[in-house]
């Protein structure tokens, strides 16, 4: 790698303050401590307590839905928002092959298939173009259900991911949903603070999930939400991650299997404080997205992506794409031996062993990008 690359890993670590920067760290600089002492002082730490229904209330007030689920993670968020959403064994979700297993793994807690489908250069995540060609060409409507001519299965739901925070083409899959029949499950984990054309990303589906990983933009140490406007739909989330334990004021009843989900209140405090923080957090994210423009502007095959049209991305993760005369990892061992952290994307589903025999499309996008997406340090403050 050339001196400009080395000027690169040395402004970064200028702009940290650091030897080493990591990829995403957790800013705490508001009432965390304030909120989390409140638990311990008064013995609400645990499954129960205000703080899991103010940040509810907090998040669908913030998101412009009318309820939100907080839950353990966004791997359950997702499994959940799955189930409700009538997702039924054997039957197939179509899915980006760009994406964090979570999407896949949650399709496979209910028994049902995940089916591969292409992304877009535009947005990263799912392709609508490529989608509803796809569904062309292997799928066939026979009464209000759209079935894999292929595979015999019904395909019941579409899960598009913001990838990176970036919104996808939501309108253009929600109309593809309208027209085959298909559930929209948007998995939002990534894109909290993210807008498609001035409506956050998580309600437009009938239901969606967030995550508060420690590596996200707001963290509850680790968690998740399912997002609906669907009331019922809440009202059975809330009971089947919470054990689906009848109300009683002793008594141990419980009407179906469910799960033990629930946000603990201590990480709901957590959460409460850093939700109060996000329109600076935005802030940050964005400028720190200007100034890595200007950083990547002298290397030679390197563009920084930037937020696709009609949308505000929370710019979760700096992504850098570069060029056919960049082999990507050589770039990725520069920059971690230069004391930048740096990662690629996920392998793609299709990929992987597990899933390698799942139904998929043409994944071309996918395979190109995968050669060709790196993600740098995104921490939206300033250490120091």
């Amino acid at each position: 790698m050339n001196t400009q690359w080395l000027a690169f890993t040395s402004q970064i670590k200028e702009h940290y303050k650091k030897d080493f920067v990591p990829l995403h760290e957790p800013t705490f600089n508001s009432k965390e401590l304030e909120y989390v002492t409140d638990c311990i002082e008064t013995g609400w730490v645990s499954s129960v307590g205000a703080y899991v229904t103010r940040f509810e209330e907090d998040l669908a007030r913030f998101t412009g839905v009318k309820r939100a689920v907080a839950v353990m993670n966004g791997t359950a968020a997702l499994h959940i928002a799955l189930k409700v959403a009538g997702v039924q064994v054997n039957e197939e979700v179509f899915m980006p092959a760009l994406t964090f297993i979570a999407t896949a793994n949650a399709t496979s807690y209910l028994g049902a298939v995940p089916h591969f489908v292409d992304v877009s250069e535009k947005t990263l995540g799912l392709d609508p173009h490529k989608l509803e060609a796809h569904i062309l060409e292997i799928g066939e409507v026979i009464g209000n259900q759209l079935i894999n001519k292929e595979t015999g299965r019904i395909i019941r739901a579409v899960v598009p991911m913001h990838t990176f925070g970036h919104p996808v083409e939501i309108e253009e899959i929600q109309l593809i949903c309208e027209k085959y029949h298909l559930v929209l499950v948007e998995d939002a984990a990534e894109s909290l603070g993210s807008y498609y054309k001035g409506k956050h990303t998580g309600s437009f589906g009938k239901v969606s999930a967030l995550s508060f990983n420690g590596n996200k933009i707001i963290t509850t140490g680790g968690g998740g939400a399912i997002l609906t406007d669907d009331e019922e739909l809440a009202n059975y989330a809330k009971h089947i991650t919470t054990t689906a334990k009848v109300p009683h004021r002793w008594e141990y009843e419980h009407d179906e299997i469910g799960y033990n989900y629930r946000l603990p209140n201590i990480n709901a405090a957590l959460g409460c404080a850093q939700l109060e923080k996000m329109p600076e957090f935005i802030e940050q994210k964005r400028l720190l997205t200007a100034c890595f423009e200007e950083l990547v502007a002298p290397l030679e095959g390197v563009t920084l992506f930037k937020e696709p049209e009609h949308t505000t991305s929370n710019y979760w993760l700096q992504t850098l794409i570069l060029d056919d005369t960049l082999k990507r990892d050589e770039v990725l061992t520069f920059l971690n031996e230069n004391g930048v952290m740096s990662r690629p994307i996920w392998t793609p589903m299709h990929e992987l062993k597990l899933y390698a025999q799942m139904p998929k499309a043409d994944l071309s996008t996918t395979e190109r990008l995968n050669q060709k997406i790196i993600n740098i340090p995104s921490t939206p403050v300033r250490e120091g």
